[in-house]
């Protein structure tokens, strides 16, 4: 897993976490959880204005395999959802960490984001469950 970007935040739930330095943070789910998804089908975002608490489930991303809920990092708003999952959600498959993802949030404290794992602390977590 040495492609794992360095500079995002991980949940032990496989969503990542971008710092986007106004403010806001990108989520999406990892390389590894599309991967163990296969093709994916549908995307059902959380909509914009939409309050969620740390590790609530807000979002389902169905593949031909299942359907697996995504949970939200950090408490806050979200601010805006992903719509080109709608047309395209194998952008997923194609850019986990790029155009695959779900939704952005104003964090309601920004110093939980410094809670979640880092690159190393996540590739253990995968280890861990192989």
């Amino acid at each position: 897993m040495s492609d794992l970007p360095s500079e995002l935040r991980y949940t032990k739930t496989h969503e990542w976490v971008k710092d986007n330095g106004d403010g806001t943070l990108t989520v999406g789910i990892t390389d590894h959880a599309q991967e163990a998804l296969g093709d994916i089908v549908f995307v059902e975002a959380p909509e914009a204005g939409r309050a969620l608490d740390a590790e609530e489930a807000c979002a389902v991303v169905e593949s031909v395999k299942a359907a697996s809920d995504i949970y939200s990092p950090l408490a806050g708003e979200v601010i805006e959802a992903n719509a080109t999952l709608t047309d395209t959600p194998d952008a997923i498959n194609t850019s986990p960490y790029g155009d695959g993802w779900i939704f952005r949030i104003a964090p309601a404290d920004m110093s939980a984001l410094d809670a979640l794992l880092d690159a190393a602390a996540y590739e253990k977590v995968v280890e861990d469950e192989a």
